[in-house]
């Protein structure tokens, strides 16, 4: 099949277009600047694509978008990243409408954050949104893709937990400090982190690519842990200590006092009960340590 991946220079897109090649899928890359030969370019900030450049993809896998964490969170950038979202989905979505023989799937892009901060509430794909800046903007997000449902495209959102990966995102920022034996939870820790590896992750989407599942998808391991656990399960797979608590102030001075606070002082106890409902689908890194020791190879 060839599949379109926006924002597949990214940490999860380079990953999964590694994969899909590998099994014999022929990737298309959906790039903003410097396209080879074979990329479709589109520019999400002027609303232009090609629609025909679609033509005879089989499906599309939307990742882009402004990364969360980036930047503080000014009024500026925060339109950044709803626009990215909201305005570059709309584009993939009425393309996917307007293509003559155009892709049947679209497995687009979403996040956890749309559950907002429920302390230990647990979470499935059938828990309401909840309140705040993400969870808006991911509600907005998952209806951008309206044009594409309703032209007959199969569409599933990908609620994506924390990606771990040693080549970016967050454990890669950390681990430096842990290394050093300076690791340990954020505030009080008691917040929830619903993580997934990268393999999983990888892996989830490409079974979804094949599968019939519509709607929301939550792509996190069944087995959250709360920030404190995540720091003692790293420290032990590293045999390091854990004893030092970064207190709020440090963060909330260096990233702005609203990102960190949804960042790394707030979460959700997310349960992935679509994946778990899916018989020939199975994580391959269920339990945080599985997943450190594989990722670390320790």
């Amino acid at each position: 099949m060839r599949i379109a991946i926006t924002g597949a220079t990214g940490l999860i897109g380079t990953a999964l277009a590694s994969h899909l090649a590998s099994v014999g899928h022929e990737v298309v890359r959906v790039v903003r600047r410097n396209p080879t030969a074979t990329d479709i370019t589109w520019s999400p900030s002027e609303r232009m694509i090609d629609p025909h450049a679609l033509d005879g993809i089989g499906a599309v896998v939307h990742l882009a978008g402004a990364g969360i964490a980036d930047h503080r969170w000014t009024a500026e950038y925060k339109q950044q990243i709803r626009d990215s979202r909201v305005a570059g989905t709309e584009l993939i979505a009425r393309a996917i409408a307007s293509a003559d023989d155009g892709p049947a799937v679209l497995l687009s892009g979403s996040a956890i954050g749309i559950y907002g901060a429920r302390g230990g509430e647990e979470l499935d794909e059938r828990s309401a949104p909840g309140d705040g800046f993400l969870a808006d903007v991911t509600v907005e997000w998952e209806r951008a893709t309206r044009a594409a449902e309703d032209a007959g495209a199969r569409v599933a959102h990908l609620r994506t937990g924390i990606v771990l990966s040693a080549d970016g995102g967050a454990l890669k920022k950390q681990l430096p400090l842990f290394k050093l034996g300076l690791g340990g939870r954020m505030g009080s820790g008691e917040q929830w982190q619903s993580w997934i590896s990268i393999d999983d992750e990888v892996a989830a989407i490409a079974h979804l690519l094949d599968g019939d599942v519509s709607g929301p998808v939550n792509l996190t391991s069944p087995f959250p842990v709360t920030n404190a656990e995540f720091a003692d399960v790293v420290g032990a797979v590293l045999h390091r200590p854990t004893f030092l608590p970064t207190p709020k102030f440090a963060p909330r001075l260096l990233l702005g006092g609203e990102l960190a606070d949804n960042l790394l002082f707030s979460g959700q106890k997310v349960i992935p009960a679509v994946l778990q409902a899916e018989v020939d689908f199975e994580f391959r890194h269920a339990t945080l340590e599985a997943a450190l020791r594989s990722l670390l190879h320790r």
